[in-house]
């Protein structure tokens, strides 16, 4: 069966205005276009500094961008198309929750509650029964590394590494459509990292249609099927 087209961003602009610099204006995205399929890993690519991490937002609507598109594809059946820059705050908040799975670089660390909770609070909150949904976060979490003996208690004094484990859980424990994934192995070590790169093939393969940075070129070119080069504005196919 032919992939389906699940993310489009046409012509979206985006432009910074530095008011601690008398207003001065810095534009960050300018015209880019680029669409993802199912079952396909789109990375950006550039240099520090040339919208990667604002573009990723922008996708996740953390951002309002100044004109252009973003278009998503609610699910691979669907045939109905949302835009981001004009949805409201409403429909926004009913993507992120079905549609668009989201995995920073930080793990916003929740008080008091504990790893296991944190990871499978999003399929509880889709109305899993919550022993299933811990029992998938202890999966997840086994695969991850995570100690056993720290899934009871809660992340903020865990090292950066074993956060952002827990993060990556959380991440992929609903399967998303649309996964944006902003250097999910930045802190890690070879062997998560391993694990990680399995996690986004297992996604591929389920149909996600994924967009990510990666800092290691190593991991890009194993995950990467096109890299969008934020330079040029241009997509183009990786060769395996």
């Amino acid at each position: 069966m032919k992939n389906k087209v699940m993310l489009r961003v046409e012509n979206i602009s985006k432009t910074f205005v530095l008011h601690n610099q008398g207003g001065a204006s810095l534009s960050v995205l300018d015209d880019s276009s680029f669409q993802v399929e199912s079952g396909e890993c789109v990375v950006l690519l550039g240099q520090s500094g040339s919208g990667k991490s604002t573009l990723l937002k922008a996708l996740y609507a953390n951002y309002l961008v100044d004109g252009g598109q973003i278009l998503v594809r609610q699910n691979l059946d669907s045939r109905h198309w949302i835009d981001l820059v004009t949805a409201t705050p409403k429909s926004i908040l009913e993507v992120r929750k079905h549609t668009i799975g989201w995995v920073s670089q930080f793990l916003r660390v929740i008080p008091r509650i504990s790893a296991l909770d944190v990871v499978s609070q999003p399929l509880v909150e889709l109305g899993e029964n919550k022993t299933i949904a811990r029992e998938k976060a202890k999966i997840l979490l086994r695969r991850l590394n995570v100690p056993e003996a720290l899934w009871h208690l809660a992340p903020a004094t865990f090292s950066g590494g074993e956060q952002q484990r827990v993060n990556i859980a959380r991440g992929f424990i609903v399967e998303s459509p649309i996964l944006l994934l902003d250097e999910p192995t930045a802190s890690l070590d070879e062997k998560n990292c391993q694990v990680v790169i399995e996690l986004i093939s297992e996604a591929k393969q389920r149909g996600a249609a994924i967009v990510g940075i990666f800092h290691d070129e190593s991991v890009r070119q194993r995950v990467a099927d096109k890299i969008y080069d934020m330079s040029k504005s241009t997509l183009f196919v990786v060769e395996h």
